[in-house]
């Protein structure tokens, strides 16, 4: 980084880069800022950051930027970014290795990120039975978002009561979870990995 006068004048950080590669495979150097991946994504409207300013980020070594963005919540991967990508780069998968990472290092926190909240919910219950059980999901993620507390101003709490009541009624809403056969291995998807293979991926990134 170098400043002139008022001006900030940044240069590519490729460290950053080679951990996204060595860690997730993916390439964001390759990017030449075609801006197809913003052009095709339906969901730029609520983005604090576009798809390739993130690339852009990642590429002047502005992590901390780039993990603390609403953008990498609202991606829905849907992967219209990563098809027209010119170069191939997985878009799309980018933004799942840094929603890993802002996790990982504490950055994100389920009251101030709402998406975040529901992730994080949704994952637990896989992990923990290796399915959703839709009941259980929307305690957690009301309590641990403190959604409820917006709804129960705004009066849309009770009507999302009768929806369930509703829906309890037509056997829609399980009152009890069900589990999968072999939950185990699904639980052993979500273990991390032993610190001597992070030590390597961080060791050959640097």
């Amino acid at each position: 980084m170098e400043e002139r006068g008022n001006v900030v004048f940044l240069e590519p950080d490729y460290a950053v880069t080679g951990r996204v590669r060595a860690v997730s495979g993916i390439s964001p150097e390759l990017c030449y800022q075609c801006r197809k991946c913003t052009s095709g994504c339906p969901l730029t409207f609520a983005m604090d950051y576009y798809p390739d300013q993130i690339v852009r980020y990642l590429l002047m070594g502005l992590e901390d930027k780039v993990l603390s963005s609403a953008t990498i919540w609202v991606c829905s991967s849907c992967e219209t970014c990563t098809t027209r990508c010119p170069n191939d780069i997985d878009i799309a998968g980018l933004m799942d290795y840094l929603k890993q990472q802002a996790h990982a290092r504490g950055l994100v926190r389920p009251k101030e990120n709402l998406s975040y909240a529901f992730h994080k919910a949704f994952l637990d219950d896989i992990g923990r039975r290796g399915r959703v059980f839709e009941t259980g999901l929307l305690q957690r993620y009301m309590l641990s978002s403190g959604a409820w507390k917006a709804k129960l101003s705004d009066g849309t709490l009770w009507e999302e009561v009768r929806l369930g009541l509703a829906l309890l009624r037509r056997g829609r809403l399980p009152l009890r979870p069900r589990g999968i056969r072999n939950a185990h291995e699904v639980s052993h998807l979500f273990e991390k990995p032993p610190a001597s293979s992070e030590n390597t991926m961080q060791s050959s990134a640097s």
